[in-house]
This record gives C-alpha cells, structure tokens and sequence, in this order.
C-alpha cells in the first residue's frame, strides 16, 4: 500500500481561500517596498481590495453599505441571485504626471467584488440604491413572510 505526502498547510482551514491568497500578496508587498524602497507596487492595476461593508436591518428593510471613495457610480454593478447580493466594480488609478516622483502610494485600486448573504428574502421589485460622498447604500425591503412577527405569549 503507498502512500501519498501532503504538505501540511495549518492555516488553509482557518481563513477563506482567497482572503489568505490576498492577505499573503499583500503582505509580501510590503516587504518587498521595505526592503527596495518600492511603495509605488500597491497602486498596480490589476491589484484587488475589498471595500468596507455594513450590513444592518429594520423592522422594514435590510441596508448594505459599502465605503467606495472615489469611484464613479456607473463603474459600479450591483446583482441579486438566490439571497446573495454580488457588489462588483474597478476603481480606476489616476493617470500618473510625468514629473511626479511618488513617496507614498497607499490608496488602493484595482476590482473588487463583495458577496453579502442576506439574512431574509427581500422584494426583488423594490430594492434601491444611492451613491453619495463615496458610500453606496442599498435597499431591500423585506418581503412580508421575512417581516418579523410579534407573538405574545402568555405566561401561566
């Protein structure tokens, strides 16, 4: 009977699959600009990132809110499939001067996709989106099976 090695990877279970990948690009980035003095490595194009995202509820809704500075509202494509809502777009770097050396480069850019399980069904109809001062804000209202019921029960 043979057997096969297996390199032993403890912390495979322990984060996301792609949250590890990106976490260990990132951080070898790092010290790669430590050590060659290269800051100018996280503004590449085809970089990822993660915008920051709220998820809370009414007795009405479920509102998403997703931190996207600096991006234009039409790079932004929002879609709804089996009770996860996919956030998907590009922030694009700015065209780079000629004459500009950078020192520090620490915005990020490059796509990004956000899945949020929703914790309910929503109305697909009726669900709303805005972009103001680099925040987007979504709006699903809930359907009314999702709507919380209030029993009283009565204590003997």
């Amino acid at each position: 009977m043979a057997y096969e090695l297996k390199t032993w990877k403890p912390f495979r279970d322990l984060t996301p699959f792609t949250d590890f990948n990106r976490m260990r690009r990132e951080m070898d980035q790092l010290w790669d600009s430590f050590f060659e003095g290269n800051v100018e490595g996280r503004a590449k194009e085809d970089s990822i990132w993660l915008p920051s995202v709220d998820v809370s509820e009414t007795k009405n809704d479920i509102v998403v809110k997703a931190e996207l500075p600096g991006m234009d509202p039409k790079d932004i494509d929002i879609t709804l499939s089996d009770g996860h809502l996919m956030i998907k777009g590009q922030k694009k770097h700015e065209k780079e001067e000629k004459d500009e050396d950078y020192h520090f480069v620490e915005r990020s850019y490059g796509s990004f996709v956000r899945a949020v399980h929703l914790p309910k069904q929503v109305k697909n109809e009726k669900i709303s989106a805005s972009y103001k001062d680099g925040v987007l804000k979504i709006v699903l209202p809930k359907s009314e099976e999702a709507k919380t019921k209030e029993v009283k029960i009565k204590v003997e």
